[in-house]
């Protein structure tokens, strides 16, 4: 375990560059696991970090401890910084104080969409972003595709949304929508608020793939005329229509009811 004092540390340089520039992560193919279940998701289910980060008082604390024994053990990279030098770098207020350093993962989209999917057309907002991710790996989705213009899925908030979500998902930033649309083997159903079938009227019971759109504006009209169909979430309250995240997860749960119940 190494010990760093000073702000002019070089590693420290680095590592605060990284955690203050989203240009930055995304130039080194980095990421941030700021906080305790990031960082055991990760292990569990992907690996060894590229470098574990502690702040002082964090060594006082049983789930942080037990994960830095499990780094040592595993000869990860592990640094302790003064509270004050680790809080310069953390987002996450009052936190336990450790986060990990890892690769961004890099997957490309397929030739061909043949497995169920969501493609998120130009969403702004990381929270909504994450909990689509939560939800979707939620609902044993696989893959998501995020168009140019979408937040991006492994910024710092999007990344403490999605709770581990990122983990279990092929998540595909830049990809081009309209030719996963031309190419789909499998329905694409986008949602509208202007669409006169609903999802509760809808085989979803076979593979699908869903489309969702931008928190104001919706779905791109040319991606929203290449779906496969256009289906809308009744509801009886006097709104105009639900938030994006709230719309996917009754659109995947509905799908996971229907699918169960034919099982």
């Amino acid at each position: 375990m190494k010990e760093i004092s000073s702000r002019e540390n070089p590693l420290y340089k680095e590592l605060k560059q990284l955690a203050t520039s989203s240009q930055a992560r995304r130039k080194a193919q980095r990421s941030l696991l700021d906080g305790v279940h990031l960082c055991e998701a990760y292990l569990q289910l992907v690996g060894d970090p590229l470098m574990c980060v502690l702040s002082q008082s964090a060594r006082g604390n049983h789930e942080a401890a037990d994960i830095l024994a499990e780094c040592e053990a595993r000869r990860v990279s592990c640094i302790v910084l003064p509270d004050a030098l680790y809080n310069a770098l953390s987002q996450v207020e009052q936190g336990v104080g450790i986060f990990f350093l890892v690769a961004t993962p890099q997957t490309t989209a397929p030739s061909i969409l043949s497995q169920p999917a969501v493609l998120l057309d130009r969403l702004q907002d990381p929270g909504n972003l994450g909990s689509i991710l939560r939800s979707a790996a939620a609902a044993g989705i696989r893959q998501v595709f995020c168009s140019p213009g979408t937040v991006f899925a492994w910024s710092p908030k999007v990344l403490r949304a999605g709770m581990g979500a990122h983990f279990l998902l092929e998540i595909v930033e830049n990809a081009d929508l309209a030719a996963l649309l031309k190419t789909a083997a499998l329905p694409v159903l986008a949602t509208s608020s202007h669409a006169r079938q609903t999802i509760y009227e809808i085989d979803l019971a076979k593979p699908v793939a869903w489309l969702f759109g931008h928190e104001g504006q919706g779905v791109a009209e040319d991606l929203l005329s290449k779906a496969s169909n256009q289906v809308a979430i009744p509801h009886l309250g006097r709104v105009e229509s639900l938030n994006v995240a709230a719309s996917a997860a009754v659109c995947f749960f509905e799908q996971v009811r229907q699918t169960l119940q034919h099982r």
